[in-house]
């Protein structure tokens, strides 16, 4: 999987053009209507939405983070929206054939953003209250 790792490097380290975010923002709009005609957006009593596509210079690929809110088995979940990856690039395809060339290849991937901001706070969390305590013990001292 060295090409995912590049890709995601490159992703990174380059910003995206005009095209790339005109492009990732058609899909994203697209892709977040199909989920929801095809009832993907509440599964289980969760809700799964799409938080960000990213597109390749070349546009031939996006890539679809999805954001999953009370879902008991995201891994699942994912695995069963990968499968039908060829079922929603062709709803896809029919929505934006007259706006694309070529329509991307779809790769799907589960956004952990909010996981590492709820991480990031407790740690600011723990480090206050240590902090908190620290200044206590000093001034009962």
């Amino acid at each position: 999987m060295p090409s995912a790792l590049l890709y995601h490097y490159i992703c990174i380290v380059m910003e995206e053009n005009k095209r790339q975010k005109q492009v990732g923002q058609l899909i994203m709009e697209e892709m977040s209507d199909i989920f929801q005609r095809e009832g993907m957006n509440i599964v289980g009593g969760g809700m799964v939405s799409i938080s960000k596509v990213m597109v390749t210079p070349d546009l031939l690929e996006a890539r679809i983070y999805l954001s999953f809110y009370q879902v008991k088995d995201q891994n699942a979940l994912l695995t069963k929206i990968r499968e039908k990856m060829g079922e929603w690039r062709k709803l896809l395809g029919l929505r934006v054939k007259n706006q694309l060339r070529r329509i991307p290849q779809l790769h799907f991937y589960a956004d952990d953003t909010l996981d590492h901001v709820f991480k990031m706070e407790q740690l600011f969390k723990k480090i206050n209250d240590e902090r908190a305590e620290r200044e206590n013990a000093q001034g009962q001292a």
